[in-house]
């Protein structure tokens, strides 16, 4: 029988953990602050969770190749997306549109006058050098108003290699601001 020390095992599977660590790449969208200005006949907004599709709601950053096929480009996104990008929905229709905006759950006492809901089918870079962008949005209101929905198809050029993920990540952060310029231009 082979006996080992607690100490080597530790110090072993410390190594190991910081060798996976290392070799994992994490990249995040840049905050930018949009300058359009929309007026919002709503006095507050909440921002439901994103929902994406399957391959999109992981950690990685999926690239389409030229023949249709999806496939990780090998490094993550530094948060989750749906988490990354409801966020950065609320602080860019709070920033558009200057009324009280947060994401679900709602912070605050008082019900929100409206909610935002974003359903993303399509959130990846493509071998065309664009970072697209394409679902539908729902604003219902919380009681007076008319609910409205809206489609999107947003396409963002990556500037740099299709591939590099710095460039993809800048691309989805301006992709993201147009949708929230679209939303407060649709419905709010």
């Amino acid at each position: 029988m082979m006996t080992i020390k607690t100490g080597k095992i530790s110090a072993l599977c410390f190594v190991t953990l910081l060798a996976a660590c290392a070799s994992e790449v994490r990249v995040a969208a840049p905050q930018t602050a949009p300058e359009t200005r929309i007026a919002s006949r709503y006095s507050s907004l909440e921002v439901t969770e994103v929902t994406l599709p399957s391959y999109a709601a992981a950690e990685d950053i999926y690239f389409r190749a030229a023949d249709g096929a999806i496939s990780p480009t090998g490094t993550l996104w530094a948060d989750l997306p749906s988490r990354s990008i409801t966020l950065q929905l609320a602080r860019d229709l709070g920033a558009i549109t200057g009324v009280t905006v947060a994401p679900d759950p709602w912070p605050f006492r008082a019900f929100p006058a409206a909610k935002v809901d974003v359903r993303i089918e399509e959130l990846l870079a493509t071998a065309e050098g664009t970072f697209r962008l394409s679902g539908q949005f729902f604003i219902a209101p919380e009681a007076d108003g008319r609910a409205t929905a809206g489609a999107f198809a947003i396409e963002e050029p990556i500037v740099g290699k299709p591939t590099e993920a710095a460039a993809i990540a800048a691309a989805r952060g301006r992709a993201v601001s147009k949708l929230a310029e679209t939303i407060a231009q649709g419905g709010l």
